[in-house]
């Protein structure tokens, strides 16, 4: 862990029980977030993203199983905490907005309620302070007349404002760190930027450590100062922003950023990568996850004992092969 770090994650494996068997959905994941640090989670979808998050928020379904690893938490180890404890950290020192912001709402509890019965959790007071708090949390996260709106079923208010609501929510009781799951999901473009200026300028404000998982790669090299790039259940490459899309190191991120449109410089330059993620039930499936949809594969590929490596200052890759 760096002594920086505000957030530190270290091999963190994580098994799924199905009635198919088991499936080893995260494999020894690595990253560090740092107070007012931006990073970026990108991949494609079952690439382990948002199991990740769910993992340090330890909110994972009941049919999984954290089978090795340490999340870090200002060098407290959140797995190590009991039931109360971790309650008590999740929400007050740490929160997550969730990505589809009309079901991540109660829908039968106005804004101002749910926002309340947070406050109410972790920082209790009488229902007069606690509406106060309320209103103030509208504020902060620019919503038109909040009196009004904290009066509104979600119901009744757009995407975005739900998606506001939510940030309002998750920031109420000011955490240290955040975690935003593809929170511009369902959202039209304008309303996007608006959501994401939203999430850059506050966690700057306070000085937020946040961790925004997407998939979409020219979103990310907008907001973030770093990137970790994800694939089946692999943390591939991690670098800062402008790093990676000069320098990538690893095949599967040179294939990600050539199949994105907004990237490239011509439509006849887009790439899509071929094959699928590998089934993650299989008890062969080798060191490398991308070995079998990789042209640069070598003999020293299906060795054991992969890791990330340092490809430069702040880089690392885990790759045999790297570019």
């Amino acid at each position: 862990m760096s002594a920086e770090a505000l957030l530190s994650v270290r091999s963190l494996s994580v098994n799924f029980r199905t009635r198919s068997g088991t499936v080893a959905v995260l494999d020894r994941v690595t990253f560090d977030v740092a107070p007012g640090e931006i990073v970026g989670i990108v991949g494609e979808s079952g690439s382990g993203k948002s199991v990740t998050a769910f993992a340090v928020m330890g909110i994972l379904d009941a049919a999984a199983q954290i089978t090795s690893g340490e999340i870090l938490f200002e060098g407290r180890n959140v797995l190590a905490m009991g039931a109360r404890e971790r309650d008590a950290w999740r929400g007050s020192e740490a929160s997550i907005i969730f990505q589809n912001p009309r079901t991540a709402l109660n829908p039968i509890r106005t804004a101002g309620e749910q926002i309340g019965d947070v406050l109410a959790r972790h920082v209790p007071d009488t229902a007069t302070v606690i509406r106060a708090k309320v209103l103030d949390a509208l504020r902060q996260v620019r919503i038109p007349d909040p009196e009004k709106r904290a009066k509104s079923y979600p119901f009744e208010l757009s995407g975005g404002l739900c998606q506001r609501i939510g940030i309002a929510m998750a920031l109420s009781c000011s955490p240290k760190l955040l975690i935003a799951d593809e929170p511009t999901t369902g959202l039209d473009v304008t309303t996007q930027a608006v959501i994401m200026d939203l999430i850059r300028d506050l966690a700057h404000e306070r000085n937020l450590g946040t961790v925004l998982i997407t998939h979409d790669l020219a979103l990310a090299s907008e907001y973030c100062d770093r990137i970790v790039v994800m694939h089946a259940g692999h943390v591939v490459e991690a670098a800062p922003v402008a790093e990676l899309f000069a320098h990538p190191r690893h095949p599967y991120t040179t294939r990600l950023l050539r199949s994105v449109p907004s990237i490239a410089d011509d439509i006849s330059q887009l790439q899509a990568i071929s094959g699928s993620l590998p089934d993650l039930r299989r008890s062969d499936l080798p060191p490398c996850r991308f070995a079998e949809r990789c042209d640069r594969r070598i003999p020293a590929c299906d060795a054991a004992g992969l890791m990330l490596e340092a490809a430069g200052p702040s880089h690392t890759v885990a790759c045999r092969n790297p570019l």
